[in-house]
């Protein structure tokens, strides 16, 4: 951690929809007129596409099983590095994962560069002179071993729905947006469980803050499930880790129709999911930038 360089880790297994914390982030990076050096965590893998298709199909052989949630399909320790450099000197490296062609086209014209879809680009140094590092992704708050992403972040927020309607979104996400078929999704699903056991979920425990979506609907058996439940379908259980400070009867009255279910946790309608972190966390992000600019002078 670092009062000079702050850094705001979102975690996320895939499907979480941390994309709603971002939008909700970006706003409040524009209202303060703050400078990010934005990190994706698909840019901390450690195969491309094709590697990892084939890394996955060799593990498998030898009886075993390989998933982005764990380290061996990951650099950890070029994240922490990334973190700490960053910490000390606002600064760092970092490299983007190509999801299709047209981020392809875009960072090859940047770059001049001949990147492919399912690649990644060549490494390159973060500009200088921003105000804070926004990562967002699978590990944020990782632990494995003398690895530990979490111990230099100065902002983590969860974004966890129960895990029934997180195979949903997924299901539905990949069948769509990337042509999968509802048996590869499960398989998928299933091989990376024992990772998303021991390397995601111990995450939310390190966050500073979670937010949890809950439909109200069945959602009982996510595989046959037809629909996406809405979030006006559904709740969001806000979590804080040290409710001690957290101005509870303000975000009550700020946020409509919200209530306190324990000490520590606020209950809002999922409607209000991206008001009720920008109510949240605008707060936080504002001490932290405050706290910076003061320590660099």
């Amino acid at each position: 951690m670092s009062e000079k360089h702050p850094i705001i880790a979102i975690t996320g297994s895939s499907g979480a929809g941390t994309s709603t914390v971002k939008t909700a982030f970006e706003h409040m990076f524009f209202r303060a007129n703050l400078k990010s050096a934005v990190v994706e965590g698909d840019s901390y893998h450690r195969f491309n596409r094709a590697e990892m298709k084939a890394a996955v199909a060799k593990a498998e052989a030898e009886g075993g099983s390989l998933s982005h949630f764990g380290p061996e399909a990951n650099v950890f320790d070029k994240l922490e590095e990334l973190f700490q450099t960053y910490g000390e000197t606002g600064t760092g490296q970092r490299r983007y994962y190509l999801h299709n062609e047209d981020e392809a086209d875009q960072h090859n014209a940047r770059l001049g560069t001949s990147c492919k879809s399912g690649e990644f680009t060549p490494w390159e140094d973060i500009e200088p002179n921003t105000d804070l590092l926004f990562y967002e992704g699978l590990h944020g708050l990782v632990k494995d071993g003398d690895v530990d992403v979490s111990r230099h972040v100065d902002l983590g927020v969860g974004v966890v729905p129960i895990v029934n309607l997180e195979w949903i979104q997924k299901i539905h996400r990949d069948a769509k947006e990337r042509g999968y078929s509802a048996e590869a999704i499960v398989d998928t699903i299933l091989r990376r469980m024992p990772d998303y056991v021991n390397y995601i979920t111990p995450q939310f425990s390190r966050t500073h803050v979670n937010f949890q979506r809950v439909p109200t609907v069945d959602t009982s058996n996510p595989f046959i499930a037809r629909d996406i439940p809405t979030p006006d379908e559904s709740f969001v259980i806000i979590r804080f880790r040290d409710p001690k400070g957290v101005d509870f009867p303000y975000f009550l009255s700020m946020v409509h129709d919200s209530f306190m279910s324990r000490r520590n946790t606020l209950v809002v309608p999922g409607g209000k999911m991206g008001f009720a972190m920008e109510v949240i966390l605008e707060p936080i992000v504002h001490d932290l930038v405050e706290k910076s600019q003061k320590a660099r002078g």
